[in-house]
C-alpha cells in the first residue's frame, strides 16, 4: 500500500504509465473484406499491436492507474493477479515500467508462450492446477507478501473509463467515423472479466448510439447460461481450451443488461475459425479471436436473412504467434479429441461464398 510520504513517487508512476500509453498511440482498425457479402462491412479492432501484444493491455493500464489513485500501490508493493496469461503478460510489463516485483497466479495449462512471456517481463509465475483455485492463492499469496492482488475479475469494469478518455469503445466509433456505415449495428466481443462489454455498452448507451453488442462465449462457460437464465451464476466441471474469454463463474465485473445477443461457441468451432481467419487476412488470430468470428458469421447470416445493411465490428485479441504449439499445432488438437475439418469448412465458406448454416 501507498504511504502519504509516497505521493511523488505515484505521480510519477501515473506520468510514466501515460507516457508508455502516448508512445503507443492506438490500435488498428482493420475492413476484413467480403466479397459475397457487399452489404455489410466486416472490421477487426487488431489489439495485437499493443507493447504487450494483447487487448488485456488496455486492462492492465486501468488496473494499475486505478490501484495507484487509490492508494493501494505504492513503490514497494508486490503486485500479485489472477489470469490465464495476457493480463498477467501486460501487469508484468507495467510492473517492469514501475520497478514492482509481480507474481502472475495462472493455471498449469497455460500456454508456454505466455508463461516465457510473462518471465521476459520480470515476472514470476506460480501454478495451479485448476482455475477455480486462482483467486484464493493469489489472495493468500498478497497477505503472505504484502503484497496488492488487482483482481481483474472484481474490478475491470469500474476501473476503465468507459466515458472516452481513448478507450476501446471511444476508439472504435471515432475510427469508424468515415465508413459508409459509421455506426455499427453490431459489435461482437467476448468476456473473460467483462470489463471490455462493459465498457462498450456503457459507451453505447452514453453516447445514444443504435449499436447492438453480441456476446461471444466457449462452449460450458458461465456467461452465456446467465444470460438464458439469471439463477445460474457457474458451471461445473469448465474445460474450455480457449484462454481469455468464458469462466467457469460469473465474475462481479460482468453486465448482463448490457448484452442483446449471445452465441455460444465450441472449442472446435473457435481454432477452426481462427485458423481459417488468420489465412484469410494474412495475419494469425488466437483462439479467442476465432471465437468472436464464429459469431460474428452467425449475427452477419441473420443480418443477411432480414436483408439488412449495415457494419459489425469484433476484436482481434491477441496474435496467434503465442499458440503456435497450441491452437496451431495439429498434435496439440488432436491430443484433445477436437476435429477441426468440417467447422472450417463451414466458415471457409462463410468467407468464399457468404453462406453459412443455421445449424453450424
Amino acid at each position: 500500500m501507498a504511504s502519504g510520504n509516497d505521493r511523488a513517487w505515484v505521480h510519477d508512476a501515473v506520468r510514466r504509465i501515460e507516457a508508455d500509453f502516448n508512445r503507443s498511440a492506438d490500435t488498428h482498425l482493420l475492413r476484413v473484406e467480403l466479397p459475397p457479402i457487399p452489404e455489410i462491412a466486416f472490421y477487426l479492432k487488431d489489439e495485437s499491436t499493443h507493447p504487450t501484444g494483447s487487448l488485456k493491455h488496455r486492462l492492465a493500464r486501468s488496473l494499475f492507474l486505478y490501484g495507484l489513485c487509490n492508494g493501494w500501490i505504492g513503490p514497494r508493493t508486490t503486485i500479485i493477479e489472477s489470469s490465464s496469461g495476457s493480463t498477467a503478460v501486460s501487469e508484468a510489463y507495467l510492473a517492469r515500467l514501475l520497478g514492482l516485483a509481480f507474481v502472475a497466479v495462472v493455471p498449469a495449462s497455460t500456454s508456454p508462450e505466455k508463461l516465457e512471456s510473462i518471465r521476459f517481463y520480470g515476472g514470476r509465475c506460480h501454478l495451479v492446477e485448476n482455475a477455480t483455485d486462482m483467486r484464493q492463492a493469489s489472495m493468500r499469496l498478497a497477505e503472505e507478501l504484502g503484497g496488492h492482488y488487482m483482481d481483474q475479475f472484481t474490478y475491470a469494469e469500474r476501473a476503465t473509463d468507459w466515458r472516452g478518455n481513448n478507450s476501446i469503445a471511444e476508439s472504435i466509433f471515432r475510427q469508424m467515423r468515415l465508413e459508409p456505415w459509421p455506426e455499427p449495428a453490431w459489435i461482437v466481443c467476448g468476456a473473460g472479466t467483462g470489463g471490455t462489454s462493459a465498457t462498450i455498452g456503457r459507451y453505447i448507451r452514453y453516447r445514444g448510439h443504435a449499436t447492438k453488442i453480441c456476446l461471444a462465449d466457449p462452449e460450458g462457460s458461465a456467461f452465456h447460461n446467465h444470460l438464458r437464465n439469471r439463477s445460474i451464476k457457474s458451471v461445473r466441471d469448465y474445460t474450455s481450451v480457449v484462454e481469455g474469454i468464458g469462466r467457469p463463474q460469473v465474475e462481479a465485473s460482468f453486465e448482463p443488461e448490457l448484452i442483446d445477443r449471445c452465441e455460444s461457441v465450441s472449442d472446435a468451432q473457435s481454432i477452426a475459425a481462427a485458423r481459417t481467419l488468420s489465412d484469410w487476412i494474412r495475419r494469425q488470430c488466437g483462439g479467442s479471436t476465432g471465437t468472436n468470428f464464429w459469431a460474428v458469421a452467425r449475427v452477419i447470416r441473420d443480418m443477411r436473412a432480414n436483408r439488412e445493411k449495415g457494419s459489425v465490428v469484433s476484436l482481434l485479441c491477441d496474435s496467434g504467434e503465442r499458440y503456435r504449439d497450441t491452437y496451431f499445432n495439429d498434435d496439440w488438437v488432436a491430443a484433445r479429441g477436437l476435429s477441426l475439418a468440417a467447422p472450417q469448412t463451414v466458415i471457409r465458406r462463410f468467407l468464399e461464398h457468404g453462406e453459412f448454416p443455421g445449424d453450424a
